[in-house]
C-alpha cells in the first residue's frame, strides 16, 4: 500500500535519516520505534503529506493518497477540552467526504454510526468529550479516524498518559481493527506492546532496522551476544 523509498528525511535541508527505504502492505501492523528526535515523527507527517521529503519518494498503491490515511494524534489538553458531543466528532471525520456538500449525508451518519458500534462507544453518542476519560476519548477519535479512511490508519503514541488496564484495552481493540482488515502504522516507546502486536517493525537507533518482528527479534538476539562476547 505504501513504498518509501530511498527517503532523506529533515528539516531546512538538515537531514535527520538518511536512505530509508520499507513498505507497508494490506493487513501490515507496522510499530515504528526510536528515541525521541530520533525521526519517527517527521517520517509520520511526510506519509501523512505534512513535509516534503528532502530526497527519495513515497509511493502509494492506486487508490490510496496521503489524503485518505486517518490519523491519530498525540492525546494532548485541547482535544479533552473540545466542546462537541461523541457524535458531533467521530462525524467530523466525514468532513473530507463532502467536498463541495454543505450537510452531511445520511451515508456520512450511518458510517459514524456503524463505527461508534465497531468501537463499543455507542452508549455515548450524546455526551460532551468533555464528560470523557482518557480511553474513551481514544476510542472516539479512533472512531473519527476510521470515518476519514478506513484502510489505513496511522497512530502517534495512542496510549500516552493511559492507566495500564486502559491501555491494554485500547491495545487489544487496536489489534481487532487490525485483524478486521485494517492496516495500521503506529509510533511508540512501548517495546513490549511491539513485539506482542506488531507484524513489522521499523526501529530509529545507531542503525535503522526495518523486517518483520521476529527478524528483530533475532537481530536483537544477536547483538547482545556480540556484546557479551
Amino acid at each position: 500500500m505504501i513504498t518509501c523509498r530511498n527517503l532523506t528525511l529533515g528539516y531546512e535541508g538538515q537531514a535527520i535519516i538518511k536512505d530509508l527505504n520499507f513498505t507497508v502492505k494490506r493487513g501490515d501492523y507496522l510499530c515504528i520505534i526510536g528515541e525521541n528526535g530520533s525521526g519517527k515523527t517527521t517520517l509520520m507527517k511526510t506519509i501523512l503529506g505534512l513535509l516534503r521529503p528532502l530526497s527519495g519518494e513515497i509511493l502509494f498503491d492506486e487508490g490510496l493518497t496521503a489524503g485518505a490515511i486517518g490519523y491519530l494524534p498525540q492525546r494532548t489538553d485541547i482535544q479533552k477540552d473540545f466542546p462537541a458531543t461523541v457524535e458531533e466528532v467521530v462525524l467530523s471525520g466525514c468532513l473530507r467526504r463532502l467536498g463541495r456538500k454543505w450537510f452531511y449525508t445520511a451515508a456520512d451518519r450511518q458510517l459514524a454510526r456503524d463505527n461508534m458500534a465497531r468501537l463499543g462507544i455507542t452508549e455515548l453518542a450524546e455526551k460532551s468529550c468533555r464528560q470523557l476519560s482518557g480511553g474513551q476519548l481514544q476510542r472516539v477519535l479512533l472512531a473519527r479516524a476510521l470515518c476519514a479512511a478506513d484502510q489505513v490508519l496511522v497512530l502517534d503514541e495512542p496510549v500516552t498518559g493511559l492507566d495500564p488496564q486502559v491501555t491494554a484495552d485500547l491495545y487489544q481493540l487496536i489489534s481487532e481493527l487490525n485483524r478486521s482488515g485494517v492496516t495500521i502504522i503506529m509510533i511508540s516507546h512501548d517495546l513490549n506492546a511491539a513485539l506482542k502486536y506488531a507484524s513489522h517493525i521499523l526501529s530509529f537507533s545507531d542503525t535503522i532496522f526495518y523486517g518483520t518482528r521476529d527478524e528483530f527479534t533475532a537481530a536483537v538476539s544477536r547483538e547482545v551476544k556480540h556484546e557479551h562476547i
